[in-house]
């Protein structure tokens, strides 16, 4: 669990993160969505100890995370596993050493236990026997899953998601949304995801928070998302003419099988 308690940030006297206060569950997908500008990118730096909030608590496991020692922090970072938008492989690296590369840094296994390590995460993301292969010789979904995979390797408590669908055609998406849930399910991660994709938001959001102008303006999930009244998260949300008469419709639906 991590639990944010009236965090604050500013550059240069600008108020960034205005009084932000969230809990969000081990086990579940956390979803932070918004629009550009609306703060999700720095609060989730503040999170993972990338910036040092002005002002406010940031609290994983009852563990303040802005007063601990750096030998503890570093720690604590260990137990965090992070999936950049762009995968972030390393090209000169295959996909076994991509995946090996935190336990190289981190880990005092042998090189068999790396490779049996790498192996069973490889297999969990369905890339098995992909292991000598080249990001190049990869699609996107495949580096995508490849970036899970190195990821959970040091089975990490948290995992945090930044765009995980990006760059992705609809149907490679729901596999990835499908795999991040399963995963935080199975090993009970708290899981953070930012994202602009409104599918995740539907398919995935177990928990989510809507950012405007550095506030959180929105908490609910994603059946509560639906009945919104909230004009500016509807308009973020249901932005197209399609999606609002589908929004109607999904209403409607309720409305009759509650009668």
């Amino acid at each position: 669990m991590i639990e944010l308690k009236d965090v604050k940030k500013s550059f240069d006297g600008k108020p960034i993160i205005k009084g932000v206060s969230m809990v969000m569950e081990a086990g579940k997908c956390n979803l932070i969505i918004g629009a550009s500008g609306s703060g999700k990118t720095v609060l989730t730096k503040c999170i993972v100890g990338l910036f040092k909030p002005d002002e406010g608590e940031i609290l994983f496991e009852n563990q303040n995370i802005l007063q601990l020692e750096k030998k503890e922090r570093k720690e604590l970072r260990q137990q965090i596993g992070m999936l950049f938008q762009g995968s972030a492989l390393f090209d000169s690296m295959t996909v076994e050493q991509n995946v090996m590369f935190p336990l190289d840094m981190f880990s005092n296994m042998s090189i068999n236990e790396k490779k049996k390590r790498v192996n069973d995460v490889l297999a969990r993301v369905n890339l098995k026997d992909s292991n000598k292969k080249l990001p190049a010789e990869i699609s996107g979904g495949m580096k995508k899953r490849v970036g899970i995979a190195r990821a959970i390797v040091l089975n990490p408590k948290y995992l945090f998601c930044d765009e995980p669908n990006s760059g992705l055609d609809p149907q490679t998406s729901l596999l990835i949304d499908k795999l991040i849930k399963e995963i935080t399910e199975e090993y009970q991660m708290t899981t953070v995801v930012i994202t602009h994709d409104m599918n995740s938001v539907m398919e995935i959001g177990d928990h989510i928070v809507y950012m405007y102008n550095g506030q959180k303006r929105w908490e609910g999930n994603n059946q509560e998302i639906i009945h919104s009244k909230d004009e500016m998260l509807n308009k973020f949300i249901f932005a197209s003419q399609f999606l609002q008469d589908v929004k109607e419709m999904r209403m409607e639906e309720d409305k009759q099988k509650a009668k």
